[in-house]
């Protein structure tokens, strides 16, 4: 070790004394108030407003649904309930409103005298109840009393009946009010100790509630708020550029391909003895959602009529009380019958304006061919079904006829003859 200490422990020795001067100079130096933010004061009352306006809306809608004129009626007892409560459970006790604390805010005054009542949160009690009164009970009655004269029509009064001087004296006393309110933001502009003219005339300071009082911006809420804009404006761009139908299109085909057999791996089924074949089986026979309609109904007709049962608002009492798409009753005629047939490249057939208005519809959404309803095919071509196809369908029919008309017959001679 060196026998000399460092140079750094000599520098500090040799400031030992005058270091000790400084800290007995200390205590007498002015006490350096804490600055109180103009602007924190002012978000203060926006939070309280906000608050209140958050708690008196969900209110104000449930008396709209009672009875419309609720709303507009009951609105200025609802603000005063919701203000007295607001009040009780912040001034009161804590001695700062919700948006004051918020803020690292509280009430302050200036006196100091021990015998004066006061409340749970140390401030005299005298001076709440009338700043209550000022900034609550008097708002409540003006609102109350503007609103009686305006439905009594008093602004439209002779100049000489006492309602129109009454209405004279509020419009008066509401530009004093405002005027006081100018002069008093002025003044806080300039010295920012009293936000109000209320706050100034009881002698009501808001004042940091604790010493250690740091100004740092956080961008944390600006950030995010710019984030979800641009994702807002993101999806408005692109939304309208996604082809919702052929999107939910293709996702039902592809839910719809798969089988239980499919996703089973091979080694699985052998070792639950499920047979290949099925596979097999189910890639051949491919049956769409009317495989069992009858060859002369249209499937794009019964499709249709499925939607439109589909509707919330379609009257379902208005119905048959069975919709069989498998098949037709013996001695009926068909339920969605072929109007100008045409024939698919799958060889089925379709009435001439479903089949194509499926098509041409696939063609300018660009999307990929439609497929049979029946076989699951897609479908390119549609051309005017045989002339033998037709006869056999219109054979068909007129036998249906001509036994609707020989049971008839029957019928009526039976009736006739009893």
């Amino acid at each position: 070790m060196s026998p000399h200490p460092p140079s750094w422990q000599r520098a500090w020795d040799a400031a030992q004394p005058h270091l000790e001067s400084i800290r007995k100079l200390l205590p007498g130096f002015p006490h350096i108030s804490l600055r109180n933010l103009r602007v924190s004061q002012l978000d203060a009352e926006l939070l309280d407003q906000e608050l209140l306006q958050i708690l008196s809306e969900p209110i104000s809608k449930a008396l709209g649904l009672v009875q419309s004129s609720y709303k507009s009626r009951y609105e200025p007892e609802l603000n005063l309930i919701l203000g007295i409560l607001l009040y009780k459970f912040s001034v009161w006790n804590t001695g700062a409103t919700y948006g004051a604390m918020l803020q690292n805010l509280r009430y302050k005054t200036p006196s100091k005298a021990a015998f004066v009542a006061r409340t749970p949160s140390g401030l005299p009690r005298k001076t709440l109840l009338l700043n209550a009164a000022i900034t609550i009970a008097i708002p409540y009655l003006h609102a109350r009393l503007r609103l009686y004269a305006l439905s009594r029509s008093w602004p439209d009064a002779p100049s000489s009946d006492y309602r129109r001087k009454a209405w004279t004296w509020l419009t008066g006393t509401e530009t004093v009010h405002n005027s006081l309110g100018l002069i008093s933001f002025v003044a806080f502009l300039w010295d920012g100790r009293y936000r109000s003219w209320t706050d100034r005339v009881l002698g009501l300071r808001l004042v940091p509630s604790t010493h250690i009082s740091t100004r740092q911006v956080s961008y944390e809420f600006m950030n995010r708020q710019m984030v979800w804009h641009a994702f807002t404006e993101f999806l408005i761009f692109l939304l309208p550029l996604i082809n919702t139908r052929k999107l939910t299109r293709r996702v039902t085909r592809a839910i719809s391909g798969v089988s239980l057999t499919s996703i089973v791996p091979s080694f699985a089924k052998n070792a639950l003895g499920i047979q290949r074949t099925l596979d097999s089986k189910e890639v051949t026979e491919r049956r769409g959602k009317y495989w069992s309609l009858p060859a002369d109904q249209c499937a794009i007709c019964a499709e249709n009529a499925s939607t439109i049962l589909s509707e919330p608002g379609y009257d379902v009492y208005s119905l048959p009380e069975t919709l069989d798409l498998s098949a037709t009753d013996a001695g009926e005629a068909p339920r969605y019958p072929l109007h100008i047939p045409y024939a698919t490249n799958c060889h089925h057939k379709y009435c001439y304006s479903c089949i194509s208005d499926r098509i041409l519809r696939a063609a300018d959404e660009g999307e990929e061919p439609w497929e049979c309803l029946r076989c699951e095919e897609r479908v390119f071509t549609a051309d005017r079904a045989g002339n033998q196809d037709i006869t056999d369908l219109a054979s068909s029919r007129s036998d249906l006829e001509l036994e609707d008309l020989s049971l008839a017959s029957k019928d009526f001679l039976t009736s006739a003859s009893e």
